[in-house]
């Protein structure tokens, strides 16, 4: 009868992949290099292009970059076709600063309440751009609105818990309307792994558990699903002390 412990011999060699396992782990290795970049330089190309398509349709025929070449080359027999990327950005990007500096103006104000007070007449219509106005407001302002902590709440149930961002502490009609004496504070809990939508909640401060983590760790973590830690070789330590 043969010996059991014949399997784990010593001497015996120790496992090595094959050649086809090593070109696999390499090709999966260069993916996770390759595709982060190769997905980034795909958005900025389409995007680049949509704002292009977009503002080219305004520019009169004369000034299009083909026409532009074509005349400068004296009209060639055979025209030369040119496609640059990038020339509308630069466009649209003029033509956002010159009017936000004319809406700063005096007479710019006066145009622009002249403008709003007859959308303001327009039943859809004005829905629609209060709407797209306000958000405008929220994101692009320069004002300190980001914001403030990253922080753990427990959500949907007791028990479990869920990342969330800690706004702004709850004012009038909420902070009186909730029956609890300590301060309230509103928090935005995300969904994963698309952030940019959640629910927007007012809980008692002492119901929060606030994270050192930045608001960019947390929210890598959530678009992560819970892959990504701020501190890969230490989980249980804040960033600031695994650096330290």
């Amino acid at each position: 009868m043969p010996d059991s412990q014949s399997n784990s011999d010593p001497k015996r060699r120790p496992y090595r992949p094959g050649i086809f396992s090593r070109i696999r782990g390499n090709f999966l290795a260069g993916l996770i290099v390759i595709a982060p970049i190769g997905l980034t330089l795909y958005l900025i190309w389409t995007v680049v292009g949509w704002i292009d398509s977009w503002v080219w349709p305004f520019i009169p025929n004369g000034y299009q970059p083909e026409e532009l070449v074509n005349w400068a080359m004296g009209y060639p027999e055979n025209r030369i076709s040119v496609n640059v990327r990038g020339i509308g950005v630069v466009i649209f990007l003029i033509f956002t600063a010159l009017v936000g500096w004319v809406t700063k103006g005096f007479m710019g104000r006066s145009l622009l309440r002249i403008g709003e007070t007859f959308v303001d007449r327009m039943p859809v219509v004005r829905s629609i751009y209060s709407g797209v106005k306000q958000i405008a407001e929220t994101v692009f302002s320069q004002r300190d609105t980001s914001f403030d902590k990253a922080c753990l709440v427990e959500y949907p149930r007791r028990g479990i818990w869920a990342i969330a961002f800690i706004s702004t502490s709850a004012k009038g009609e909420i902070a009186g309307g909730i029956p609890v004496e300590e301060q309230k504070v509103s928090v935005f809990l995300p969904t994963t792994p698309n952030p940019t939508s959640g629910f927007l909640l007012f809980v008692p401060k002492s119901d929060i558990i606030e994270l050192d983590m930045s608001v960019e760790d947390a929210a890598k973590l959530v678009i992560s699903a819970g892959l990504v830690y701020p501190n890969d070789k230490n989980p249980s330590e804040p960033p600031k002390l695994a650096a330290e």
